[in-house]
């Protein structure tokens, strides 16, 4: 079977709002590196949207898997429990940032992990209203759509979203909005849109993802936190996408000195299993009447037991000290070519949580054509990789925090040559 016959079927068997980026078809996996069905090999720093820290099938995932395989596939936790799920809360509540007593509730994707810490919100305080921020994304289920701060394609046609969601401006000093403006607008939202004692939750992402990987300051931080404690408002960490050393910490809260009431996490939680949760405060966790979390897949077996080799990984073969030397070296050869090619406007990140923005050299506009041109060129040479951005004109960099050291520098090759070539020529 081709690459356009599979094209040709999913055309006529598939809906077209589920986009595909690619118009090839996955064959096969190792580590950092993907085949198609014709045989053409592709670098994955896509890693399935950052869920593949571990990388495609790592041997100890593929083996506590089998394990699990061998007892039992599925029972729904909350009719039959198991050990292994309380375990998993267990090193959730140890290993989450946060220095008071923990529990942890598992779910199966990142937006449901999102619509629950909003339901524990909601329990724990008695009120309604969620702030979240421009360029966030929490999900496409319609209170992560109404969470979201970006329109395209997320939010288009879908309305209308759940009421009592209120968005406030995210730092980034790049296209002009500095902490105190952001902090600025939170207070004016109090004064025009909402009083703070309505609010049971403020969300951000401690380094946005599908917003453009623009990080959030300390001060901002500590200004939510210093926010929420004056009101009784909850503060809720989205770590779907940062979390499990990919900005050098197992959690991206790591990076401050001031700790959240809730987090949730998925992605590379369990190495490509569907697997996500919420950590939090213990006395917020348990606000919920029984049965009002959960969910029939919730915490499924062979997802936790993956989960569980994924944390022996992130250890044994130090992948937090391995996100920031892989995340070091691609900033320097980028920083190394920016006085050649005028359309990066930043290079950014933490950790191996890398971005690299375009905008145009003359009008300091946001560049998405010369960042899909680069997408384009570095895919036609098999490094695969994303945009991302409010405007499209962020390229991000997700590969496999387990990469081999030769696959790195032949896929730093590749997008050195790409960035400093003539792009239209090479598409």
């Amino acid at each position: 079977m081709t690459n356009a016959e599979l094209l040709a079927r999913k055309n006529l068997a598939t809906p077209r709002g589920v986009g595909v980026a690619c118009e090839f078809y996955a064959s096969y996996a190792e580590n950092s590196e993907l085949w198609d069905v014709e045989g053409r090999r592709f670098i994955d720093f896509a890693a399935g949207i950052a869920v593949l820290n571990t990388g495609h099938r790592h041997p100890r995932l593929v083996a506590a898997i089998r394990m699990q395989l061998d007892r039992f596939t599925h029972t729904a936790y909350q009719i039959v429990p198991y050990e292994s799920y309380v375990e998993l809360a267990e090193k959730m509540n140890r290993r989450a940032p946060g220095s008071f007593q923990k529990k942890t509730a598992f779910f199966t994707t990142g937006a449901e992990a999102v619509e629950n810490a909003v339901k524990i919100a909601r329990a724990s305080t008695g009120r309604p209203a969620v702030i979240a921020f421009s360029g966030g994304f929490h999900g496409r289920t319609m209170m992560g759509m109404a969470l979201t701060g970006k329109v395209v394609p997320y939010k288009v046609g879908f309305g209308p979203f759940p009421q009592d969601v209120f968005h406030a401006p995210f730092p980034n000093t790049l296209h002009g909005v500095s902490v105190n403006d952001a902090m600025k607008a939170l207070d004016s939202l109090f004064k025009a849109d909402v009083d703070p004692k309505r609010v049971a939750a403020i969300i951000f992402e401690p380094v946005q993802g599908e917003g453009g990987f623009y990080q959030a300051p300390a001060e901002f931080v500590r200004s939510l936190r210093r926010i929420c404690d004056e009101h009784g408002i909850v503060l809720i960490a989205d770590e779907v996408q940062t979390g499990f050393a990919r900005t050098g910490k197992l959690f991206a809260m790591e990076h401050y000195d001031v700790s959240v009431d809730l987090t949730t996490i998925a992605k590379s939680l369990a190495g490509g299993m569907p697997l996500s949760g919420v950590i939090g405060r213990a006395e917020l966790m348990d606000a919920a009447a029984p049965g009002g979390l959960g969910g029939t897949y919730a915490g499924n077996p062979l997802a936790v037991a993956a989960a569980h080799a994924v944390l022996d990984v992130i250890d044994t073969e130090q992948l937090c000290e391995r996100a920031n030397l892989l995340g070091n070296k691609l900033q320097d050869m980028l920083r190394s070519l920016q006085s050649r090619v005028p359309q990066i406007a930043d290079i950014r990140g933490v950790g191996a949580m890398i971005a690299i923005e375009f905008c145009d050299p003359e009008s300091g506009a946001p560049d998405p054509d010369f960042a899909k041109q680069v997408q384009a060129a570095a895919l036609e040479n098999g490094l695969l990789l994303l945009a991302c951005g409010v405007y499209g004109n962020v390229i991000r960099f997700l590969f496999p925090l387990t990469i081999q050291h030769e696959v790195f520098e032949e896929a730093l090759s590749i997008l050195a040559g790409v960035l400093t070539a003539d792009v239209d020529a090479t598409v």
